[in-house]
């Protein structure tokens, strides 16, 4: 009879336990807004980048679940948010608002869209068998010769939400505690097909609809980061086609496509402007026209309307 293997990174079905299985024997880990396992070393900062973090041991499969439970945090991790009193009457003395000149200003997006819904595999593609669909929280792998006309896809159409320990996604209200917990909460939407492939372009490239974006500001510039690994410096271009868009052509080495024309929140200096291409993203420079503060980096972005400001500039 065949199984599903319950071994972080492995979910694989088999119908012989002692089939080889390459899986997490550790437990995850997150800190400081970095994602990985335990037992190897690479660490992220997407919930999807962690999701596919190739698995670092080989084993059999297995139907119970033997990953050692995360460390709890110590207590003066879980009480560092909460001010003494001295705190709380030294920032009762600060000055109104108004008359502080912060040195920067971090802005927290939202999180970013989760891909299109007509989003759809490619019908020429060929679905390797045990493939797993790459909707959020489905799970469910291809099997040879099945008849796609009768799948469901239960899913989250939304981001990941971590928050001061609780564990969710932004589709839905349900928030646990344990990581284990999270990736058990059920979809919350259906669809008739599962995303085993996605589309490809007529180059055999993934195309990406959106990628996760953050970026913080100066009182002359913004600073924003859009995460996509492996950029291909050579074939890719970024051009700042005018004060209010950002024409961005990427492509990657590992066969992904991201074309955008991003509109700004407000005009920019392109002459002034530049960019950076870096192993996991690429890095906007933007010189402020006329030094408005930006609440959100794309003029199409939902506002969340929370500023942070800071003497010193930071991470989002």
């Amino acid at each position: 009879m065949a199984q599903k293997c319950v071994h972080k990174g492995c979910g694989k079905i088999f119908g012989d336990e002692n089939d080889e299985c390459v899986y997490h024997p550790g437990p995850p880990v997150f800190h400081e807004g970095q994602k990985g396992w335990k037992c190897c070393k690479p660490r992220v900062l997407t919930f999807d980048e962690f999701m596919t973090i190739p698995p670092c041991t080989t084993g059999k499969h297995s139907t119970v679940d033997d990953t050692p439970a995360p460390e709890p945090k110590p207590v003066e991790e879980e009480q560092v948010d909460a001010p003494n009193p001295v705190e709380r009457a030294a920032e009762t003395a600060l000055p109104p608002p108004a008359a502080r000149v912060p040195q920067a200003q971090i802005s927290r997006p939202s999180p970013a869209p989760a891909p299109p819904e007509e989003e759809f595999d490619d019908p020429d593609a060929t679905v390797p068998t045990g493939a797993a669909c790459r909707r959020r929280g489905c799970g469910a792998s291809y099997a040879s010769g099945s008849d796609r006309t009768s799948e469901n896809c239960v899913h989250h159409p939304g981001q990941a939400l971590f928050h001061e320990g609780s564990k969710g996604w932004t589709c839905c209200k349900r928030r646990v505690l344990e990581f284990d917990q999270f990736l058990k909460i059920e979809g919350c939407k259906t669809k008739k097909r599962h995303l085993f492939v996605g589309s490809k372009n007529e180059s055999g490239e993934e195309e990406l609809e959106t990628v996760r974006s953050d970026f913080y500001q100066t009182p002359g510039t913004v600073i924003a980061s859009l995460y996509l690994k492996k950029i291909n410096k050579d074939t890719s271009t970024v051009a700042f086609a005018s004060a209010s868009t950002v024409d961005l052509d990427l492509h990657t080495s590992d066969k992904k496509h991201y074309k955008n024309a991003m509109p700004l929140f407000a005009p920019v200096d392109p002459e002034k402007s530049s960019f950076k291409i870096m192993g996991t993203k690429l890095e906007l420079t933007l010189a402020k026209a006329d030094g408005t503060s930006w609440p959100v980096l794309r003029a199409d972005d939902r506002h969340t309307g929370e500023i942070i400001q800071i003497g010193s500039a930071g991470r989002a």
